[in-house]
């Protein structure tokens, strides 16, 4: 493809999915069809992307650039988290076509929230300064608690506004950073602030508030309580984005900001601990919380936190032996969008077959949607980090880099995290290993719905035998200091 036409690729992965929202909005009876057709397009365009990029390119939106103009970058990094929401998104907007089939008053508010949120997730992954990072982070905030709030039960009203109170939270402490930063250096670009930005208390405090904010709707622990009651009491399609997409959101602005502006500036190791400290106990806490449940969708919901833990494990390990913990890092966090989407929607088909999730209970559903369950054990095996998925690449690289660092109580923490991932995802897959009665069936399940979640969960799979290629993509522009 032409160079000038790869440059409009970026706008058009914001454009498209915003149009598809007024839509959607517009034509309610259609909604569920420019949907599908809009996630269709978005992940041509993203593929398009992939193979067509071989430098970083900028987009200065309107023509005009840094340090007034709002640009948009396409970087490794950015395209990874790209690729990584085109196919999740996809993967959604089928899902949801079977699941709010019978429920079109929720699928009429469901189709332009989500790609509203769709539309602010792909212009934050492509935001070249902190302000429109944090217009973005906002608008994918609001729309996130509203999809929350969408099945109108108690559960998932409570959820949502505790998810909103944090969000709005972590919102302002973010602003507040991104204020310190202006008056500080006189821009919002990121390229720009890299370059001016010095070690002073100012920075210091920007770098703590900004920090503060973005673990807070990353849910790391022990900012972590709102996460599990807004995931597992949504409805299934958006317990999936949430848990797939959203939370990697806030994820993705830290490291960009880590990398560009603060890291360069030698925060301190002390810093960097306490971020690795917090993630380990994440994958601790959630883990044992997970093992506790006796619900399907919380259990999942506390696999989640436990999960991002791992993601901050990366900062430490990045200190000590660079960017290849970094690899690691983006390696599971894809591996996990895929697995825990497929998660939640095989979560969903139980839970729209059998009418409950009560993990006892379940031995008399799982068995008769084996499709379901499949895809369940599939994504369960990237979740555990065993072969050969991609979390088993992304957690070999990240167990590398912590030998190669000598930090051996990392080394721990990640086999400690594999085996209680076993423990807890095997009370769900042990349920086909035994032979009970079907009581009843409630509803029966759209094929396509069970084959949605077994495609992502087998995604799991390929990202563990398409390594070379996808480090290849993560490597173009440099992001971590890797690659040609």
């Amino acid at each position: 493809m032409a160079a000038e036409h790869v440059s409009l690729l970026p706008v058009l992965l914001i454009f498209l999915p915003l149009i598809g929202a007024l839509l959607s909005f517009v034509f309610r009876r259609r909604a569920a069809g420019l949907g599908i057709a809009t996630a269709v397009a978005v992940f041509v365009i993203a593929i398009a992307l992939a193979f067509s990029l071989t430098r970083p390119q900028r987009y200065p939106v309107g023509g005009w650039g840094a340090p007034l103009g709002i640009d948009l970058v396409v970087d490794g990094l950015s395209l990874i988290m790209l690729l990584m929401s085109a196919t999740v998104g996809l993967g959604v907007s089928l899902y949801a076509g079977g699941y709010f089939h019978a429920r079109p008053q929720l699928a009429r508010a469901f189709w332009p929230l989500w790609l509203g949120l769709w539309t602010a997730l792909n212009g934050l992954f492509l935001a070249a300064d902190i302000f429109n990072l944090y217009v973005t982070l906002e608008l994918l905030g609001l729309s996130a608690v509203a999809l929350a709030a969408l099945g109108g039960s108690a559960a998932a009203l409570g959820g949502a506004m505790r998810y909103l109170l944090v969000s709005l939270l972590g919102s302002l402490l973010y602003l507040l950073g991104v204020a310190l930063l202006y008056h500080a250096f006189g821009s919002v670009d990121i390229a720009l602030l890299g370059e001016r930005a010095s070690a002073q208390p100012v920075t210091l405090a920007a770098l703590v508030l900004m920090t503060v904010g973005l673990i807070l709707k990353t849910a790391l622990f022990p900012f972590h309580f709102w996460l599990p009651p807004a995931h597992a009491s949504a409805s299934s399609p958006v317990s999936a984005l949430l848990s797939a997409l959203v939370v990697k959101a806030s994820f993705y602005i830290l490291l960009r900001l880590w990398l560009e502006i603060f890291e360069p500036l030698n925060p301190g190791r002390g810093v960097t601990e306490l971020l690795g400290l917090l993630g380990a106990l994440a994958v601790l806490w959630g883990s044992l919380q997970a093992l506790r449940q006796t619900r399907l969708k919380l259990l999942i919901a506390y696999s989640t936190v436990a999960q991002l833990g791992y993601l901050f494990l990366g900062f430490p390990l990045a200190a000590a032996v660079g960017p290849a913990a970094w690899q690691a890092v983006i390696y599971l966090a894809l591996s996990h969008a895929l697995a825990k989407a497929a998660l939640f929607m095989a979560a969903g088909n139980i839970v729209l077959f059998g009418g409950h999730d009560r993990i006892a209970d379940l031995d008399r559903v799982v068995q008769r949607l084996p499709l379901s369950l499949a895809a369940f054990a599939i994504a369960g095996i990237s979740l555990m980090g065993l072969p050969p998925s991609g979390g088993f690449i992304g957690k070999w690289l990240l167990l590398e880099a912590a030998i190669e660092a000598g930090q051996w109580w990392w080394v721990v923490i990640i086999l400690i995290g594999g085996m209680l991932a076993a423990a807890y995802l095997f009370k769900v897959i042990g349920f086909a290993f035994t032979r009970a009665p079907v009581s009843h069936e409630a509803n029966a399940v759209p094929p396509v719905m069970e084959w949605t979640a077994l495609v992502l969960a087998v995604g799991t799979v390929l990202l563990g035998l398409w390594v070379s290629p996808l480090l290849a993509w993560l490597a173009t522009g440099n992001p971590f200091g890797v690659g040609p």
